[in-house]
């Protein structure tokens, strides 16, 4: 079973893993690591609560709106077994397609959540996050609408996504914050680089590292970047493409090597070295084995020494390849 833990300083306790549900549907037409299928994703969801992991993240945008509608359908007469996550802040046009575009403004706040109650199947979202920094609107507003949402008892608590360190002292002294969201994995550490880690254990928020695995790069077992299927979305990725992805596969051999020695799977090692630096991670799948191993990471121990192995294998400032697309890096760490 898996241990739980406080997440940030507000009340709030998870496992020391989550489930990331995003690939289980398609993200506007395109397979997030590779074809779901939603018998097998329930399945999933149901046997991660037999373990104890019992957290799981999801977004209105991921679908649009199947990944919630599918976890309505997995929680169905356990809703108070889980801890429900989702995302709000993308919009859609009149036929419910992704726009691109971000809104923070309260009225859209209140939409959103009350979309994603009705999609979800519940009347309260256990922590529920802004997705992105909508530049146009004060992030003062935003959270004011959460913190209204937490009063109504629609949100227990509330957090933000792939912000930097000005924009979480602001929200923060609006209403407390439990968690932010970015990703971070050996191959992405710039939170850690830019201070926001520091500047969240400063202010007792806690942090979930989403794509723990490197965008299942860690996982892989693609040799070169043409064997990504065209409507696999990492296909388009910088750090799959050309070059950057050899080097980065040669890094990859030094982490399975490591793996080797302690008899473990080199994504188990990266799972439990986020849980070894205190973060939340919360490993995307939708199959059954791949969970249950995800799981056994957490009984995983790492010694300081391999910590430091393990970043010395990927130095902080090794250049790896941008994590996203351009218009997708101009939307982080605002």
């Amino acid at each position: 079973m898996v241990k739980q833990v406080k997440l940030g300083s507000q009340g709030l306790a998870v496992p020391t893993i989550g489930l990331g549900c995003m690939g289980m549907t398609t993200f506007s037409g395109m397979e997030i690591y590779g074809q779901a299928n939603e018998q097998e994703s329930i399945a999933t969801i149901h046997r991660s609560l037999e373990l104890g992991g019992n957290f799981l993240d999801t977004a209105d945008v991921y679908g649009p709106f199947k990944n919630e509608q599918l976890i309505a359908k997995a929680i169905q007469g356990k809703r108070e077994q889980y801890i429900i996550a989702s995302k709000f802040g993308f919009t859609f046009n009149e036929e419910d397609k992704y726009t691109g575009a971000i809104n923070g403004r309260k009225e859209y706040v209140k939409l959103a959540a009350e979309r994603s109650l009705k999609n979800l199947g519940t009347d309260y979202i256990d922590l529920y996050y802004l997705h992105r920094l909508d530049p146009e609107t004060p992030v003062e507003e935003t959270v004011g609408a959460m913190a209204e949402l937490v009063k109504e008892g629609k949100v227990r608590y509330i957090g933000l996504s792939e912000v930097g360190t000005a924009t979480i002292r602001k929200a923060h002294a609006v209403h407390p914050l439990t968690a932010v969201q970015s990703e971070y994995n050996l191959f992405e550490r710039e939170v850690e680089e830019l201070g926001i880690l520091a500047t969240l254990q400063e202010l007792g928020i806690g942090f979930v590292a989403y794509s723990p695995l490197g965008r299942g790069f860690i996982g892989m077992d693609f040799k070169h970047p043409e064997e990504i299927p065209a409507s696999d979305f990492r296909r388009y990725l910088p750090r799959f493409q050309g070059q950057q992805f050899y080097q980065n596969l040669a890094l990859l051999e030094a982490i399975k090597n490591m793996a080797a020695e302690k008899q473990v799977s080199a994504s188990q090692l990266a799972i439990a070295w986020i849980i070894a630096k205190g973060h939340l991670p919360i490993p995307g799948t939708k199959r059954v084995p791949y969970l249950e191993q995800n799981i056994a990471a957490t009984h995983i121990a790492l010694t300081t020494d391999d910590i430091n192995r393990l970043e010395k294998i990927i130095p902080i400032d090794a250049p790896t390849g941008a994590r996203m697309n351009e218009e997708g890096m101009k939307q982080v760490n605002l």
